[in-house]
């Protein structure tokens, strides 16, 4: 009896001991999910004294519940983000690495995206740059060719790819010629090629004319069907609808999104179509593609630092960075040499070259935009009051009217705090 008190003592200190780090990750390619809860395991078995809670959820939930948890000490202990303005909850990981150095040199400039001026220390690590992002349309080849519709060049403005995609599904019966992502972000690209700049003075300023533009233009097309509303209808509020299912299904000709659909559409389309990407819209001030990213970060409410370091360091290895970037064809803020990309078909490699030759089509206001706190809060109304708009709610004055009034309440909000 007092032998089966000490086992069942010294049995309830190891469990006592062990570390349970809560994981929160998002990804629209459910394999690349997949792994990232296989790696987790990896871990735990390296690490006997650490239990890894993975829990995937869908990105807009993660959006939206994310910093109210974290504004009131709760929330996940690493979670994978594209909320820039998380940045005061990170947590400074550099201290409980066993090789930040090493890790530092591996991410280099990437790691200022997450570090605020003020907010975060200069040489701190928070995290990693999970993926670059840019959003160009992606076109479905096989629907171009029937209808003997050439694709639009690489000068091709808004207008003229629409248009296109209008006569292509006109000529092939293809339900849907043009659509985006329910997202502030998806909608944000052409706007500037429109030579909108959501920032004037110092403070947020939407839309202004380049803006109305734009708006005027796709309230247009939803109007003689181009664009068809139920696309942002359908969904209420500020939420989110990914409408790369549609793409994949056959269903539009043109798809605008972004690098992190291209391993996802080779697994899931295969041999059903010919697809690519194609050149960023062009407009008065440029032919520009929205540029984006998500973050794997650490936050300070944790309870285990050294064991949030310690899988932050794995999870953004070289061996696991490269993995990753060649197997879900990924742009990693890791500088990974000579990256082998997994592109099995001719349309991912076409896609993904059309990419990568878009990094230095990014307008330095867009890249701006993604650090100044507010930014969440004018992608959100943009597609609240662009829905209101879209399904008769509003006109287009009171569109702008409604949005320039949200615009000010955010300026407010800042100002105040």
């Amino acid at each position: 009896m007092a032998l089966a008190t000490v086992s069942f003592a010294w049995s309830g200190a190891a469990m006592a001991e062990t570390k349970t780090i809560t994981f929160l990750f998002t990804d629209d390619d459910q394999g690349y999910v997949e792994r990232m809860e296989a790696l987790s395991k990896e871990f735990e078995t390296a690490h006997p004294d650490v239990k890894v809670n993975f829990v995937s959820s869908g990105y807009d939930a993660v959006a939206k519940q994310l910093p109210v948890q974290l504004a009131v000490g709760e929330g996940p202990d690493i979670a994978k983000i594209t909320d820039w303005q998380l940045a005061p909850y990170y947590l400074d990981m550099r201290p409980y690495m066993k090789d930040p150095d090493g890790f530092a040199k591996l991410h280099g400039d990437s790691l200022n995206t997450l570090r605020f001026p003020g907010v975060n220390d200069p040489q701190s690590i928070n995290g990693y740059i999970a993926s670059q992002t840019f959003n160009l349309p992606f076109v479905n080849k096989t629907l171009f060719e029937q209808a003997g519709e050439p694709l639009p060049k690489p000068t091709a403005t808004l207008k003229d790819i629409v248009e296109a995609s209008a006569r292509v599904a006109k000529a092939t019966g293809a339900q849907i010629p043009f659509t985006m992502d329910r997202s502030g972000h998806r909608f944000s690209g052409a706007a500037f090629s429109y030579g909108s700049n959501y920032v004037k003075d110092g403070k947020f300023f939407f839309p202004d004319d380049a803006a109305k533009r734009y708006v005027t233009d796709l309230y247009g097309w939803t109007k003689d069907g181009s664009f068809p509303k139920e696309m942002w209808g359908a969904a209420g509020g500020t939420q989110y609808k990914n409408m790369g299912d549609e793409f994949v299904n056959g269903n539009v000709v043109t798809y605008l999104a972004g690098n992190w659909m291209v391993n996802p559409f080779q697994k899931k389309i295969g041999d059903a179509f010919d697809w690519t990407a194609i050149s960023a819209p062009c407009g008065d001030a440029g032919c520009y593609a929205m540029p984006g990213g998500t973050a794997i970060v650490g936050f300070k409410r944790t309870k285990s630092p050294e064991a949030v370091a310690a899988f932050i360091e794995f999870l953004g290895s070289e061996k696991v960075q490269r993995e990753i970037a060649e197997n879900y064809v990924i742009l990693t803020g890791a500088d990974i040499k000579d990256p082998q990309y997994k592109l099995e078909s001719k349309n991912a490699k076409e896609a993904m070259a059309v990419f990568l030759g878009s990094r230095n089509s990014v307008p330095q206001a867009a890249r701006d935009l993604e650090r100044l706190k507010g930014s969440s809060a004018i992608y959100q109304l943009i597609v609240q009051r662009m829905s209101q708009l879209i399904v008769g709610e509003l006109s287009l004055d009171e569109t702008f009217k409604a949005m320039s009034a949200d615009v000010d309440k955010v300026n407010e909000a800042l100002a105040a705090k």
